[in-house]
């Protein structure tokens, strides 16, 4: 089987300097399991890495798309493999960077959707939530699939909207899709990396980034975003920071509000996402609170040897 190395945990725990210390080593490329870096003109909402900052490294899936355009998992699972066999091609690693566990599933499980045909329902759904309809979707998620609206945060639109169409297509639950996942082998010679960090430490690394969103223009970013046209119509614009933005442009909050919502919402999400790495099989976990990042790349750089992705020498 095909190496693959997985680097994720929740968002601001420290994944984006491990990942590039782990790529140089090894001679790794990273490939984005982000559902918003994929995105152009969304920057500083959703961390993305400058160019200047990648120290070299090859990185895939970011600004790939236009926020109008819609992004499933699917087409994460197509781009993604497409991207990794370049990678091997090149005589490198992949390496899987981000905090979107649903998308990391679908390429290591190897999971198709292609039985999802398009029928208009997606759209549907998104124009519903576009006006103002995003509390009744997750009212009727919770009706169909109570398991999936407990794991996924009533502001994550596209993960609810994700969850319906599956509903919709398999008249099942995705929660139970998910869980019959985890009982599958990896499609590769994996090795699944998880980062986390002592919760309150967690929480205080995710309002110092917000505050350095704002510092860096975050504010600006959303407003240049609204002058390109994109609104609450654009499924994109409903991501973290983004929506939360274009309340207070609407009048519905005041600035202080909306980065206090900004901040709360993404502490639920860490949490979220936390849940959904607990539940997955054969993780390896570093706590990023008690060791240092060095001895955390000397530790996964053996793992990878003992499991034959990295060859000693």
């Amino acid at each position: 089987m095909e190496p693959l190395v997985i680097l994720t945990g929740p968002t601001a725990v420290g994944k984006t300097s491990l990942s590039l210390s782990l790529a140089k080593v090894i001679g790794g490329e990273i490939i984005s399991a982000d559902s918003m870096q994929v995105y152009r003109h969304m920057d500083i909402g959703t961390a993305k890495l400058p160019k200047e900052a990648m120290e070299g490294v090859p990185h895939h899936l970011i600004d790939c798309l236009s926020p109008d355009e819609p992004f499933s998992v699917a087409q994460f699972r197509q781009m993604a493999t497409e991207a990794m066999e370049g990678v091997y091609r090149r005589g490198h690693i992949p390496i899987l960077v981000g905090g979107t566990g649903f998308y990391i599933q679908s390429v290591l499980y190897d999971v198709s959707f292609e039985d999802e045909e398009d029928d208009g329902y997606r759209e549907e759904l998104e124009r519903q939530a576009a006006n103002g309809g995003a509390e009744e979707l997750y009212d009727r998620l919770r009706a169909l699939d109570p398991a999936s609206a407990e794991a996924i945060h009533p502001n994550n639109v596209k993960r609810v909207i994700r969850a319906l169409t599956y509903y919709h297509f398999h008249q099942a639950p995705i929660s139970a899709h998910n869980e019959a996942q985890r009982k599958r082998q990896s499609a590769y010679n994996s090795a699944y990396f998880v980062l986390t960090r002592e919760r309150g430490e967690l929480y205080e690394r995710i309002n110092e980034r917000v505050e350095e969103m704002f510092a860096e223009g975050l504010l600006e970013e959303v407003r240049h975003l609204t002058e390109l046209g994109y609104d609450r119509a654009t499924v994109a614009m409903q991501g973290l920071g983004y929506k939360e933005l274009l309340a207070y442009f609407r009048g519905e909050a005041t600035l202080a509000e909306a980065k206090e919502r900004i901040k709360r919402e993404t502490r639920h999400f860490a949490k979220r996402q936390l849940t959904w790495f607990r539940r997955e099989k054969e993780t390896i976990w570093f706590d990023r609170s008690e060791r240092s990042e060095q001895d955390i790349l000397t530790e996964m750089l053996q793992i990878l040897r003992q499991k034959e992705i990295l060859h000693v020498g």
